[in-house]
């Protein structure tokens, strides 16, 4: 009798967790606001279009988005919210030809956001083999998930993400520190830490907990940042030139996005190494 098959484990192409802007109706670009600032070169309110996206809803500044002021336009990553709710929970039916959807499109388009990232972090948990313990959780919690991503808009928007965050984020908790306990030595607690312009050139910080720390503008070069808990941390304008992430906890190509490197930097192998690095 052959040994029982084990169940792949879902990668976040089969989820779709990429985003894929040729198949989205602007959504990032109309449903979400955004201010003057470091950031953004205007000011735009939430459910008005981008005075930059064209009528095939591209961009029309995509190549210099950077020097015309949007760089926050850049490190932004819908994990592949746009696409899903364009062409699954809409059909396909866009808010231009269809105006009569688009409240409701663009107030499902952060919901299913929310969603996709829980998604991407599920399907890295499932990748830990020292997670083992609480993989048959993990794999519970992202099928009911992914479900809840085909729900209909109404269900959607009257979904509590806070309440399911908190279902998942439990899980993600274990998981961190059944990884993290593997790391030999003492594991630095920074959670939630304010670490902004912090000195951290070539520091240990493997196994670390910096879930939700404020990293802005530090200096991580030559950090080990192996198998940290990055979830939530604030990388903006960090310095991760020869930084070593590779295994790091719950990173994202947004937060990669929006810090500073070169080619030096090691990185996981689902993330790539943002162009402007």
């Amino acid at each position: 009798m052959s040994p029982e098959r084990k169940p792949s484990i879902p990668d976040v192409g089969e989820l779709g967790l990429q985003s894929d802007c040729g198949s989205c109706f602007g959504l990032c670009c109309v449903a979400l606001p955004f201010a003057a600032s470091a950031d953004f070169a205007i000011d735009k309110d939430a459910g008005r279009p981008c005075p930059n996206l064209r009528t095939d809803f591209r961009c029309g500044i995509h190549s210099e988005l950077r020097p015309r002021g949007f760089s926050g336009c850049t490190v932004f990553d819908c994990f592949g919210a746009g696409q899903k709710v364009s062409q699954v929970t809409f059909g396909g039916q866009d808010w231009r030809q269809a105006p009569g959807t688009a409240r409701q499109m663009f107030d499902v388009f952060p919901v299913m956001r929310q969603l996709h990232e829980l998604l991407w972090y599920l399907a890295e948990a499932l990748t830990r083999p020292a997670a083992r313990p609480v993989h048959a959780e993990l794999r519970t919690a992202l099928e009911k998930t992914e479900h809840l991503t085909r729900a209909g808009a109404e269900e959607l928007t009257g979904l509590d993400v806070p309440a399911h965050r908190g279902e998942v984020n439990a899980l993600l908790l274990r998981t961190s520190e059944l990884v993290r306990a593997g790391i030999p030595g003492r594991k630095k607690e920074r959670r939630g830490a304010d670490l902004m312009g912090a000195r951290l050139k070539g520091a240990d910080l493997r196994g670390a907990n910096l879930r939700g720390a404020y990293l802005i503008a530090a200096d991580l070069k030559g950090a080990d940042l192996r198998t940290a808990d990055l979830i939530g941390a604030d990388l903006r304008a960090a310095d991760l030139s020869g930084a070593d992430l590779t295994g790091a906890l719950f990173l994202t190509q947004s937060q990669l996005n929006a810090a500073k490197g070169h080619a030096a930097t090691e990185l996981p192998q689902t993330l790539t190494r943002p162009a402007h690095w």
